[in-house]
């Protein structure tokens, strides 16, 4: 399949030659996570064919954003990971969804799914480095069958799949729940309150979690 191009000598095209194509962005987005296999893409990624999956990954691999890997024992099967220059990607799609957050985030309509593991790439999209100023902890996060957890330490963050070997706050909650509070609709305070949200562990650390990860205030685009 020939490649589109805007032909023109500008950053911002030649960028967008490379990733602006329909799905890209979003193989990239599941990346960011860490190494995925195949089969894993295409769970992930509802209505893009196996065909069309398979030519976006060998664009990002002939384009030096993607590579083939085999995923380490007991798996040891083939994977794709981020080359370097595709992990810088990373910012970029952190303002993306900073940005849709704050504009695009209305009701969900009823052709969308939603995977709780996307959260990973919104905690660190609403991460506040100085709110974490001093602060060493490490969420976990129990969304229906999706486990994932954040490690804080010293204004940074890394989030990763799967449980925390010693979480010091343990928050779960049902997809809804999760759906609202990340809507706005429901605070996690109030969730907690109602008895649709249970958090354990650090109450001080508890305490801190909305300022450390603190969602933007929705806007309207018109």
């Amino acid at each position: 399949m020939d490649q589109r191009s805007y032909n023109q000598y500008c950053a911002t095209a030649r960028t967008l030659d490379l990733v602006g194509e329909r799905w890209t962005l979003l193989l990239i987005r599941e990346l960011l996570t860490g190494p995925k296999r195949f089969g894993d893409l295409q769970a992930s990624l509802r209505g893009l064919g196996t065909g069309l999956l398979a030519t976006r990954l060998k664009h990002l691999e002939r384009e030096g954003l993607a590579r083939k890997i085999t995923l380490p024992p007991p798996a040891r099967t083939p994977a794709y990971a981020l080359t370097e220059a595709g992990e810088e990607l990373g910012p970029a799609i952190l303002a993306l969804a900073r940005w849709g957050l704050k504009w695009a985030m209305d009701e969900p309509r009823d052709s969308e799914t939603f995977h709780p593991g996307w959260a990973l790439l919104g905690l660190r999209s609403c991460f506040d480095p100085e709110a974490a100023e001093s602060l060493r902890a490490v969420y976990e996060f129990r969304i229906e069958d999706e486990i994932f957890h954040a490690r804080v330490a010293d204004s940074a963050i890394e989030t990763l799949h799967g449980p925390a070997q010693h979480p010091d706050a343990t928050i779960t909650m049902s997809e809804n729940t999760f759906l609202r509070v990340t809507r706005r609709a429901l605070t996690l305070a109030e969730s907690i309150e109602r008895g649709e949200t249970t958090a354990t562990g650090d109450p001080e650390l508890l305490r801190r979690l909305g300022a450390v990860f603190r969602l933007p205030p929705p806007a309207r685009r018109t």
